[in-house]
């Protein structure tokens, strides 16, 4: 049984208060013995920021990259948030490849190109939604990132710093 990969907008009208969303969606049943992994982006045109729970690794040029892992028997769900600074219609591509294991030689392509139409600009559109892990970037670059587990890794490293000096 093969993986279910979806990528579908919920909400493509932006308003004051309410911003766009497209969930990414992704199963690996338990039937398959090796973990999926996605490696995926978003392009976006000046004017629009995109955040999402868990996504974002890095970007720049209006592009946010995001790269995870879905082991045999679960799914994840990766919901990206849409604002607009501008009122007018404004295309977003997403796009990426899926791979079983360590073969990327067995990728599947993931592509949606959809618009979203901004009725009235967002609230803050620069600034990241209220959520646990948070990432966005805009066409000229800039955002805010907090990769998943950075903080995890800064600490990691940190105490392994201390472990080497104590070592000595």
């Amino acid at each position: 049984m093969g993986p279910t990969v979806v990528l579908r907008p919920v909400n493509d009208v932006i308003t004051e208060n309410e911003d766009g969303l497209v969930e990414l969606y992704i199963e690996n049943p338990s039937l398959n013995e090796v973990t999926l992994n996605v490696d995926a982006r978003i392009s976006v045109p000046s004017g629009i920021h995109v955040y999402g729970q868990g996504f974002g690794q890095a970007g720049a040029a209006g592009t946010v990259y995001g790269i995870f892992s879905v082991p045999p028997g679960n799914a994840r769900t990766i919901y990206i948030d849409v604002k607009g600074e501008k009122v007018g219609t404004s295309t977003v591509h997403f796009a990426g490849l899926y791979w079983p294991g360590d073969n990327k030689d067995d990728y599947n392509p993931i592509s949606l190109t959809h618009p979203f139409t901004v009725e009235e600009p967002s609230k803050n559109p620069t600034e990241a939604p209220e959520l646990e892990e948070t990432s966005g970037v805009n066409a000229e670059g800039s955002g805010s990132f907090s990769a998943p587990g950075f903080g995890a890794i800064i600490a990691g490293i940190g105490l392994l710093g201390v472990y080497m000096v104590r070592r000595k």
